[in-house]
């Protein structure tokens, strides 16, 4: 039951211990970086999971009504999205551009503001950058097929407005890296 109660964390709990700084160098992760904005944002509930743990004749009646609880938000969920590619500022994407954000650190929002945003992702089976703080569960890729959202276990998602200081500090990480 352990395991069950780790992946059920409210929208506001963490699933760190400590939340550590970005570094924004942990770009050089990222297969691809763009600008664009989002579209079809939305949450994939585990519902697969959910239904194993109510089968549970043992399962605690707290567990059970968060599990039957469709605003509950478990770390199993996860988000997928498009991306209208503006502008490709490392690797190769085409106009059009569908990932996931499995959001290691906190529970993922609900839905995103309108906006241009700078997205830095990665593949599935690439590597990720370094666990910085004492503990972290980080789950699977939702979909190996792919790209995923860039972020250290513990720490923030590479997702900036496009107009950002943040942003703007990936670009310069960038043209340094270019031949």
């Amino acid at each position: 039951m352990a395991v069950a109660a780790a992946a059920a964390l409210p929208g506001s709990v963490h699933a760190c211990m400590v939340s550590v700084p970005q570094k924004l160098e942990d770009v050089r992760y990222a297969d691809v970086v763009v600008v664009g904005r989002i579209a079809n944002y939305r949450i994939i509930r585990d519902e697969a999971f959910r239904r194993r743990m109510l089968k549970s004749p043992n399962l605690p009646a707290d567990l059970r009504k968060m599990y039957q609880d469709p605003k509950q938000s478990l770390m199993t969920d996860y988000a997928r999205f498009d991306i209208e590619v503006e502008e490709v500022l490392l690797g190769r994407a085409p106009a059009h551009l569908s990932v996931t954000w499995d959001n290691s650190t906190f529970s993922e929002p609900d839905r995103m503001k309108p906006g241009r945003y700078l997205i830095a992702l990665r593949r599935p089976n690439s590597a990720s950058p370094p666990l910085r703080g004492p503990s972290a569960t980080v789950m699977p890729s939702p979909d190996p097929k792919i790209l995923t959202l860039l972020q250290a276990p513990c720490s923030s998602v590479f997702l900036f407005d496009a107009g950002s200081v943040e942003a703007s500090s990936i670009r310069q990480i960038l043209a340094a890296r270019r031949p």
